[in-house]
């Protein structure tokens, strides 16, 4: 069985505490009463997360909690105490951070970007503030213009942060943000540019001009439909309420309504886009 994990397991036998559930191995895993179901019958497969309890013991559960073994999430402190920080993942038993897991003392109510493993002297799993010990720089297989997964997790001056594919740091400049991005948001991205020091450069749009050009088009096209054939923004619209309205640049805003003007889907007017009927 894999702790911190989603394991497949099979109902092996019923006691008055719950299921006991075993793997192939006849390892066996106690799912309490409190995540029992209806539909749980012995011999039936299901998915459920194993973890130590409060009393240190292996227990299984059907909640899924907001992060796993070896990887990172962006979770929200709701504890500290003599033994280090606590904080919110999912279960009924807080995900400990010790203090020497710590970049700096945690305090109750911030959220930080977490990454979990298994400490070694008392195989309980745990929380660690200190990421950049988990990122991988060395080898990194991604190419420019691939699309990868990103969870945002700390604003900087040059733009914001962000793992990608649980694995490489990512930044997206300020240049390139035109909408507005949280700490804690998952979404997708694109490979700009991988540095020498294994740092990644991100895009929230595809690279190159065609998909670029293809994404926003059918963007603004399906907003114009939205507001019954008119959409008020022009050409001469001011970069602000661009990005307010639509979250791209007037650069891309004007590309894409182009695009648009040449395949005859739109008329330009005073008024703003409308769609040609």
């Amino acid at each position: 069985m894999k702790i911190g994990q989603i394991n497949k397991l099979f109902v092996a036998r019923l006691t008055d505490n719950g299921y006991y559930l075993a793997n192939s191995e006849q390892d066996e895993v106690l799912l309490p009463n409190a995540y029992v179901t209806d539909d749980i019958e012995i011999g039936n497969e299901i998915e459920v997360f194993i973890y130590k309890d409060s009393e240190d013991r292996f227990v299984a559960t059907t909640l899924t909690p907001h992060i796993q073994f070896e990887e990172f999430a962006y979770l929200k402190v709701v504890d500290v105490n003599q033994n280090g920080a606590f904080v919110d993942w999912g279960l009924p038993k807080d995900l400990m951070i010790p203090f020497d897991e710590q970049n700096k003392k945690l305090q109750v109510g911030e959220w930080h970007l977490v990454f979990m493993l298994i400490d070694e002297e008392t195989n309980r799993l745990i929380g660690s503030c200190k990421v950049n010990e988990f990122i991988f720089k060395d080898v990194i297989d991604l190419k420019p213009a691939d699309e990868v997964d990103l969870l945002l997790y700390e604003t900087s001056d040059l733009g914001m942060k962000a793992i990608v594919n649980n694995m490489y740091s990512g930044l997206i400049f300020n240049s390139d943000i035109h909408q507005i991005l949280n700490p804690g948001e998952k979404l997708k991205g694109y490979v700009k540019q991988i540095r020498q020091d294994g740092k990644i450069d991100i895009s929230l749009e595809p690279i190159g001009y065609r998909n670029v050009i293809d994404k926003n088009t059918d963007f603004i096209l399906k907003k114009i439909k939205e507001n019954k054939g008119l959409f008020r923004l022009t050409d001469k619209s001011s970069a602000v309420e661009i990005n307010s309205k639509l979250g791209i640049s007037k650069k891309a805003f004007k590309k894409a309504i182009g695009n648009l003007y040449k395949q005859k889907k739109i008329i330009l007017t005073d008024e703003g886009i409308k769609l040609v009927k």
